[in-house]
Order: structure tokens, then sequence, then C-alpha cells
């Protein structure tokens, strides 16, 4: 069996491991040129790596891309070194919360703990992704970290009528509603019906969206805000709040999301950092409601 390519020295027979644990049964008939970076779910929580990190392994493979781990206790230089070498950003889920500090705000008792480590390679991550366009998807976790970085806010604790966190056994927890025009709504297959339903694992939910983020999903029986994109045609940054990797092998709308990532990888090119800067005027909702309710 081929070896995921890995840029830096590490545990390899453990991330070896995870491969084999998530690996398809069937070949796509894809040639696997296209690098994605994906961190380590966690810095401190190796039971939790080893059982989500597989799914976004596969899925990746499945579109036609070829995953690249980085390990969250590495040198930034060489961090820096794999991020020359890949083509796209994968920020996956996380058990830990995002640090309610980065968004002005003393933790609440029911806000979990952090996970330094997870944070200090994402910003890497995104920095780079952000100065060269890089296409990002970003997953959960990912996707409220990306919203904080982009200077945006969280909801620390939902308290909704909507159960957001049921288990990854529940494959349909409740719909979301997809906006028109949007990025996300250009992957829905044909005859996929305007609310699909999806999974749910979160407590934290995306509040303000950060700058130049647009809503582009919310949970219509709360309005939680459940996706975002950024507003710029050239540049592919999209965020879920909702797990596409999960139910990759039984959702037309998951391989369409990942399918479309991996494509805007393919003909990602090098820019010079000059022309890459995006707008930082704060996100329009163009008529959403672009805060979470309380």
């Amino acid at each position: 069996m081929r070896k995921l390519r890995f840029a830096l020295k590490f545990d390899s027979e453990r991330h070896e491991n995870l491969y084999r644990a998530g690996r398809i049964s069937h070949y796509t008939g894809v040639s696997m040129t296209v690098h994605i970076a994906i961190p380590e779910p966690t810095g401190s929580d190796p039971v939790y790596n080893e059982r989500s990190l597989p799914l976004y392994l596969t899925a990746l493979e499945a579109a036609g891309a070829t995953p690249v781990i980085v390990p969250l206790h590495e040198r930034q230089d060489r961090v820096a070194r794999v991020l020359a070498e890949v083509q796209g950003i994968l920020l996956p889920g996380s058990r830990y919360d995002v640090d309610p500090q980065r968004f002005g705000e003393d933790p609440i008792p029911e806000c979990g703990e952090p996970d330094p480590a997870r944070t200090a390679v994402d910003e890497l991550l995104l920095q780079d992704a952000f100065n060269l366009h890089k296409p990002i998807l970003a997953i959960c976790h990912g996707a409220q970290t990306l919203n904080v970085w982009r200077n945006g806010s969280l909801v620390q604790d939902l308290k909704t009528s909507v159960n957001h966190r049921p288990g990854r056994e529940v494959v349909e927890a409740h719909p979301v509603r997809i906006r028109q025009g949007s990025r996300l709504a250009s992957l829905l297959p044909p005859g996929e019906q305007d609310e699909p339903p999806v999974n749910s694992s979160h407590h934290q939910a995306i509040r303000l969206p950060g700058d130049n983020l647009l809503v582009s999903a919310i949970s219509p029986e709360d309005g939680i805000i459940e996706g975002l994109e950024l507003d710029s045609p050239e540049h592919f940054v999209l965020a879920v709040q909702w797990h596409p990797e999960r139910t990759y092998t039984q959702s037309a709308f998951s391989r369409a999301i990942f399918a479309a990532f991996v494509e805007s990888a393919k003909a990602w090119e090098p820019r010079r950092i000059e022309e890459s800067g995006v707008p930082d005027d704060r996100s329009s909702s163009a008529g959403w409601d672009s805060v979470a309710p309380e």
C-alpha cells in the first residue's frame, strides 16, 4: 500500500495506522497530485485523533488529494516548510473549545478548555492560506477558529430549542437553510432540497461573522450560523459547522463540498504576497441576520 507523503519527521507509524484505519476500499481513478495540509485535531488527545482523523484523510483522498498531516508540536520553521509544498488547507474539528479570550471575552463555566498547540498551528496555516490565496475548508472547530482569526466572535455555550450535539452517531441532527446565490448553494446536487439535513457535534457557535465572511447557512429553527464563506469569488474559503467527512459515502452534498475544495486546490497557482491581500471590511450577510441569537 502506498504510504502518505509526510513532509515532517515525526511518528510515522502512528499516522500510518491512522491512515489504514480510515482507508476507503474503492479506487476513484483520480491522480493524486494535490497536497492538502491538515493539522492533528488535538494536541493532547491521541484517542480522539485516531478516531476522527481517518475520516478526513479518506474523504480528501477520495476527492483526489493527498493529505499531509501537520503535527502540533513541531517547530514553526518546519511547519512553514510543509506549507510550501501544499495547495490547500483543511481545518478539522476538535474536542476542545476556542478560547474566548481570543475574541475579548472571559470564559463562562460551561466553556471547555482550549488547545493552545492546535491554535498555534491553525494560525500559521490560516496566515499562509490568506497570504497566498490557498483554498481553505474549515469544519466545526475549524470553522470557529477561522471566524475568530478573522476578528469574529462565538457563542460560548448554546442553549436553544435545537440539540446541536446529539452525538457523532446521529447522521441527521437538524436541517440547514442555505443562502441562495452562495458558494455553498452552488454545491447542492441537482434535486437536493434547499434545507438538507446535517449532523451536529458542537456547543460553541459563530455569533458575529469575521472580516469579509458571509453567512451561507443557518439552522432555520434557532438561527444559529452553520456556514460561512469568504466574500471573494477568486479565493475559495468555505466553513461549515457540521461534519461532511462523516457522511462522505452517504451524502452527495458532502462529496460535493470536498470535490469543490480539491478542485480549487488543483487550480491554485502561487502568487506574490503583495497581490494577495483580502479587504478587512466587516462582513455583510446579504440580507441575512449576521449575528447569531443569544
